[in-house]
């Protein structure tokens, strides 16, 4: 009886007009090569956030949709947020 455990990425989208990135990732247990459990975990990238630590997929992604319009227009939203 092998226990197995296999993570992957089976989720990216693009969400809002800030085009945040929010990206699921799927862990999967497996014994004997038939899954029993599968768990999910979300998390969302920024536009003003750190991608260095990101898969290849998330950062391919983001260079193409965190654009320098979409940057400044966060940093001002959130500059904005916070005088409020």
């Amino acid at each position: 009886m092998a226990l197995t455990e296999e993570t992957q990425q089976d989720k990216i989208e693009i969400v809002g007009d800030f085009k945040m990135v929010q990206v699921r990732t799927a862990t999967v247990i497996k014994r004997d090569g038939v899954e029993i459990s599968r768990n999910f975990h979300r998390h969302v990238v920024s536009p003003d956030a750190d991608i260095s630590g990101e898969s290849d997929d998330v950062k391919a992604i983001c260079a193409v949709v965190h654009t320098d319009a979409v940057k400044t227009a966060y940093a001002a939203h959130l500059a904005a947020s916070t005088t409020e």
